[in-house]
């Protein structure tokens, strides 16, 4: 009997090794050809054949045109037959111009702004949504919210000069209750934070679409595990909320780097005569006041393409800083 029952359980441990060598056990490669592939998925080839063409002739073929920024264009002559003139084009960058110092300030601090005040808004407004308000509530909440994102630009500079320009209603109920005469449109010192105050109106509540999203998809156990344990709902939002998003976070993030040199180019031209080039001239507007405007084609395209070029290092830069930190950024590293 004894020798029996071991001669199963002999029986059994051989039968387990054998299912644990079969599973270790790396499944048969069954790579197709480029024709078998091709002959598969004709359909959904030709089906994105239009898009890929528009993409690349609207994308990548005007990225030729930059050779501009090595020669004196005129237009009237066309690229062919404009004289090279190698890279003096690119000396008004590395002489440090006065004018091109002011608009890559003024960009600077304009950036420097948006990351403070407008990227942290949505964040914000959609965890205040998630945690006080009811569904049905929430859903008119964020129709109304969403609506001046589809507003454009004309129209939400309009809106605010009539709010608080001259004779607007700001200036009626200050001369009502015998206050100081309001002067922001127009005024130098405030061009910039009302640049930022329209922004944060007309995209804050575009921008908690994803955030809202990426709070729906937080696992509900986790809150009733950290309520268990007694957190309080500002542990719960440190310990399960933030970390939560912190991936949608990053790579909205990231993206907000890689256009860390555009601010804004349709709603500051429509206001720079108001206030003047000292205090509104950014990159944007800089290329296309002297380019468009002044007929420095050249000069133009090179600032154009080096700002480019930085934010494609920029982008690759943070996407790799995400990287070191464990996050998957925007597009994974090569594996070792």
């Amino acid at each position: 009997m004894t020798e029996t029952i071991e001669a199963k359980a002999n029986s059994l441990v051989q039968g387990q090794e054998s299912v644990e060598e079969l599973s270790t056990e790396s499944p048969p490669p069954n790579k197709k050809s480029f024709g078998q592939r091709f002959r598969r998925d004709w359909a959904l080839l030709l089906f994105a054949l239009p898009g890929v063409l528009v993409f690349l002739c609207f994308q990548y073929l005007p990225l030729l045109g930059n050779v501009i920024a090595w020669k004196d264009y005129q237009p009237f002559i066309g690229i062919l037959e404009s004289d090279w003139v190698g890279w003096e084009n690119f000396e008004i960058i590395t002489e440090g111009d006065p004018d091109f110092v002011n608009a890559l300030r003024n960009t600077l601090i304009i950036t420097f702004l948006q990351l403070v005040f407008t990227f942290p808004a949505p964040i914000a407004l959609a965890l205040l949504m998630n945690s006080l308000m009811s569904e049905g509530f929430k859903r008119v909440v964020q129709s109304i919210l969403y609506l001046p994102h589809f507003l454009s630009w004309v129209v939400v500079v309009a809106l605010f000069q009539h709010v608080l320009g001259f004779n607007g209603p700001l200036e009626q109920f200050m001369s009502a209750i015998g206050g100081p005469e309001p002067h922001i449109i127009g005024n130098p010192d405030f061009f910039k934070p009302l640049l930022i105050l329209q922004d944060m109106w007309k995209n804050t509540g575009w921008g908690t679409i994803l955030f809202l999203a990426a709070l729906a998809g937080i696992d509900q156990e986790l809150y009733e595990a950290a309520a268990v344990d007694g957190a309080s709902r500002a542990r719960q939002l440190w310990h399960v909320t933030l970390p939560g998003i912190r991936p949608i976070v990053i790579l909205i993030l990231i993206l907000r780097i890689g256009d860390i040199l555009s601010v804004g180019f349709e709603q500051i031209i429509l206001q720079q005569p108001a206030v003047g080039l000292e205090v509104s001239e950014v990159l944007d507007t800089y290329v296309y006041n002297n380019g468009i405007v002044g007929g420095e084609w050249g000069t133009s395209a090179a600032v154009g393409l080096v700002k480019g070029v930085l934010a494609v290092l920029l982008i690759l830069g943070a996407n790799k800083l995400a990287h070191m930190f464990g996050e998957a950024g925007i597009y994974q590293g090569a594996e070792k």
